[in-house]
Parts: structure tokens; sequence; C-alpha cells
């Protein structure tokens, strides 16, 4: 398993920088240093801030500190790391590796076989990622396919940075919404009889509860011709004992397993709630008004003072959400990532000022907040609503182009941006398709490894063949992924790994369509081989990260 800090180049060019900086006596941390991939070759491999840092701890003018590094790099040049420096601009400076130091990444990346890219930074620190979460009163659209991709692969990514990941879908089987469901559910029943009756105000429209209430009639009989108590108890559990499992069922098509799923209903059978609330009174974290009892949100940070209690006595969202955070520290968690729409952060930052309040450290809980999801065909946008009954489900999409590149196409676009689910491209077959195309390099290569009979690489063959600038600059790219997987991780960026192997995939292509690989001389042969052979590595782990297929035949 790796060892490195940073990516294996940037940690050999680190070090020389360390020591051409300590033989000027000069002592600025490098940890606030930038080492940066140069745009053009012209400028070198790398460039660097350092001479402009150090200048500004010292008070002297930053290119006289970049020649004077460089200078001191002249005198530690070696085959194994910078093979040469140059200032640049007002201080910069450009870092130049010798081609025996790019092919080193190679073979360390070679040794690392399928454990390129895992480390152990996480340190087996227990993480819960919470994601989809979708209040059982439907079926799972293409708005929830965004969300729980974007969970499952944030999990993958902790997973591989070595935390001891959790994954978990909280079911909302409480409050007004599923009381809601139930009646809407009891109308559809009623029709079935010949009676018409009115969907409540904020109700569900949807076509999928008729199709419901012809399943549930055989089960709960003709009666129930009044919506009361029992009637309630009875098509609420039918209602969201059903949608339940078709969820459980669309996210098992999606390729996504959790861990857990936990019942918002123990959090009030066991007194959580409760518990939450006296435990927020005791540290001075609410107040009574109207009868309402409201949390002092603002006075730890949130945006608004909101209601934990109506004054009918019922909790709101934010109190049972509270609870639910409580009982997640109280299960041993000590990081716990949220996956939540744009639309819930006045909520986020309430629950971040009650676990203030409450004395939990900051670092417990985060929140990875993503925009919403429209699909497009025919370069037309349609909109969807649950409620209204309008909206694209995603067990139809999984079945129109596949959970392959369903998970490409919703982990594309950074979270944080709207995503307009193009149907039309991902129908695609061609090579137009990014999903296709990733997976076609890792089908070429394969196929080129049973053309020429080889199953296995050695990381002790012979790299000197590799000489050419496109197969150092595509060796660069393949020493990128380890930093590519961290940067996703740390900043619930992991569209970042849809990027990268888009990229790596099309440098590939590039190489290939240029470069012979069988027909050459054998060593040149077993070189080039090798350095597809990590290409392969990369693709197919950044596949495995995305929860794609990395197919060896297409």
């Amino acid at each position: 398993m790796p060892t490195y800090e940073k990516t294996y180049l940037k940690d050999i060019v680190s070090r020389e920088l360390s020591l051409a900086q300590r033989s000027l006596g000069d002592v600025a941390g490098t940890s606030t240093i930038e080492i940066r991939p140069s745009e053009r070759p012209e400028f070198g491999d790398y460039s660097t801030n350092l001479a402009m840092i150090e200048a500004k701890a010292s008070g002297r003018v930053p290119r006289k500190v970049a020649e004077a590094l460089t200078a001191a790099l002249a005198k530690i040049l070696s085959a194994a790391g910078i093979a040469k420096a140059e200032v640049a601009g007002p201080g910069f400076v450009n870092l130049f590796l010798s081609p025996a130091c790019i092919r080193s990444a190679l073979r360390s990346l070679l040794a690392d076989g399928d454990e390129y890219g895992s480390s152990q930074r996480g340190g087996g620190v227990r993480l819960q990622v919470e994601f989809v979460s979708s209040n059982p009163t439907g079926p799972l659209t293409v708005g929830h396919g965004r969300q729980a991709v974007l969970g499952d692969v944030l999990a993958a990514l902790y997973e591989r940075l070595g935390y001891d990941v959790q994954r978990e879908y909280y079911f909302n089987d409480q409050g007004r919404q599923v009381d809601l469901l139930a009646e809407s559910l009891w109308v559809r029943y009623r029709e079935l009889f010949g009676e018409s009756r009115e969907i409540p105000e904020g109700g569900y429209q949807g076509e999928y509860l008729k199709d419901m209430a012809v399943e549930v009639r055989p089960i709960v009989g003709a009666g129930h011709k009044e919506f009361n108590a029992d009637t309630l108890m009875i098509f609420r559990a039918q209602a969201v004992t059903r949608i339940s499992d078709g969820i459980r069922k669309d996210l098992d098509a999606l390729g996504i397993r959790f861990d857990s799923f936990f019942s918002e209903a123990t959090l009030h059978r066991d007194g959580k709630v409760d518990a939450a609330l006296k435990g927020l009174r005791a540290h001075n974290a609410v107040y009574d008004e109207e009868g309402a009892v409201w949390l002092r949100a603002e006075d730890f940070g949130g945006a608004k003072n909101s209601v934990l209690i109506r004054s009918d006595g019922r909790p709101t969202y934010v109190m049972v959400d509270i609870a639910y955070h409580m009982d997640k520290r109280s299960r041993g968690f000590e990081r716990v990532i949220d996956v939540q729409g744009a639309d819930h952060q006045v909520e986020q930052t309430c629950v971040k000022a009650a676990l203030r309040a409450l004395g939990i450290p900051e670092t417990f809980l985060s929140y990875a907040v993503h925009q919403f999801v429209s699909l497009k065909q025919g370069g037309a946008v349609q909109r969807m609503s649950t409620r209204a009954g309008r909206f694209v489900t995603l067990r139809d999409l999984l079945g129109e182009v596949g959970s392959d590149v369903v998970r490409y196409f919703m982990i594309s676009r950074k979270p944080e941006a709207h995503l307009d689910f193009d149907l039309d491209l991902a129908k695609s077959q061609s090579l137009d398709n990014p999903a296709t195309y990733i997976q076609y390099a890792h089908t070429r290569i394969a196929s080129l490894f049973r053309k020429a009979g080889v199953e296995t690489i050695s990381p002790d063959v012979d790299l000197a063949p590799l000489e050419a600038r496109e197969e150092l600059e595509l060796i660069k790219k393949l020493d990128l992924f380890p930093e590519v997987l961290e940067t996703a991780a740390i900043s619930f960026a992991p569209h970042l790994v849809a990027e990268y192997a888009l990229d790596v995939a099309r440098s590939f292509h590039a190489y290939y369509d240029r470069f012979r690989v069988l027909g050459e001389a054998e060593r040149v042969i077993a070189a080039r081989l090798a350095l597809l052979h990590a290409v392969r590595i990369v693709l197919a782990r950044s596949l495995r990260v995305l929860g794609m297929t990395a197919p060896e035949e297409m």
C-alpha cells in the first residue's frame, strides 16, 4: 500500500525542495507550499511557489529567493529526481524531472497493484455516511438517484482512505407526510368501490397509489369506509412497507448496499426524542414561547431560531433530526457525513447549532450538499414533482440506460451545480457517451493483453524504453490518482474521479492510436505493456470507486 503523503512524484519534489531550502538556512514550513503540475511541457513538469512563501516570511524579494533556491537545487540534481530548475515570473520555480524519475513512479504503481490509491490515513475512524433517506411516500425518482450515487461514491472514497465506513438509510416513517400518504392511499382504495373522495391537501397524486390500492384491497378487505385512527394505522403500515420494499429493490438495482436501515419510529418508541429535548434544556439551548418549544439556534451559530416542539405537542423535523444525530453519536461514530439536498440548508445549521450546544465536537457532523436533477430529452427539460405525481422513477431510468450509465451521469457534475441528465446521450451506445468511452478504454487494454498472451506484469520490468513525451506525460497523469481520490473525498467532490477517469481514457486512446505496442522490439513491447497495465489498474479502480463495472469485453 502506498506510503507517500501526496503522490509519488510530488513527494520526491517536496523532499528535494526541502533539502535545498534547508541548505539556504530558510525556515518557512513546506506544508504551505504548492507543487502543481505545469500546464505546458516547456515550463517543466511541476512548478512551486516556495520562493514566494519564503520571501513573504523573510521580507526579501521573491525572485531573488527563487534564484537562490534554483542554485541550491542545482547542487543536488540527480537522475532520481529534479533534473533542472528555472525561475519564472515574479518568483515561481519551474521544475523538470528526469525521465528515470518519472518512470520510477510507474514502477511504484505496478508494485502497489490493486492497492494503488488506497491509504490508511483514516486510521480506522468509524465514519457513517447517511444518504438518500427519502421519505417512504413514493418510489425513488431521478432526483433521488443523484443523492444515492453521491453518497455511495463518497463512502467508497473514504473506505479507500482507511476509514471504517458504514452506509445508512434513514426512513422517515413517522409524521405528517406519512399520514398524508396513508390517507391518499385510502382515497384510491375507496375508488375501487365506486366512491369519489378528495385527495387531502398536500397529499399524493401519483398513479403508483392506484396500483397499490389494488394490491392492498384483498389484504385489508372491504371495510374501512371512514378514515379514522385505526384506518390510518392500517393504511400507513401497508403504504410504508410496500414503498420501502420498492426503494430497497431500486437501490439494489443501482448497485447500492446499505449496512443499516434506520427507522424514525424507533426514536419515538425508545424515548430518544424526549431525551434529546431534555439534554438541550439542561444546556439552556431552548426556550418556550406561545406554547411551543424553540431552539436557541442563533446563539450557537444557527441560521435562525427554530421550533422544536409545536404548540400541539408534535416534534418538528429538526427536533427529530437532532435526536437522530445524538443516537448516531451514542452508536460510536466519530464522524458523520449526511448527503442532503440544498433545500435543507437552514435545518442543517440548526442541527449543527444544537450539537454545539450539547458540546459535541464540530468535526462530528458534516453535510455534503447537492443541487437537483432535471431530465433532458430531445432538448427539452422535464419538470418533476413527486407530490403532484409528475416524475420519472429511478427504476424506469435504470431500465432504459442501465446502472453503469446512470451512476456515471449522476456523478459527472459537481454536487453544487444543477444537473441536467441528458437521456439522449445516456442512451447512446457510441463513444460520445463518456461512460462507454471510459469502459471501452479498459476493454481495449484487456483485448490487447489477450492478444499478447500476457496476464501479469512484473514490477521489475525494464521501463527504460518509455522515453517519448506522451509516455512520460501519461505516467505523470497516473501518478495523480491517489491525490484525486483524497481531494474528492475531503472536498465532497466525487465528480473529480469521473473527470479524472475520462481524462485518463482520452490520454490512453490518443497514445494507443499513435504508438504500436505489439510488433516492436521485445523490450519495447514489455515496457509499453507495463504502461498500459498501469492504465488498466487506474481505470479499473476509478470505475470501482464510481460503482461501475470494468468490462473485459464490450
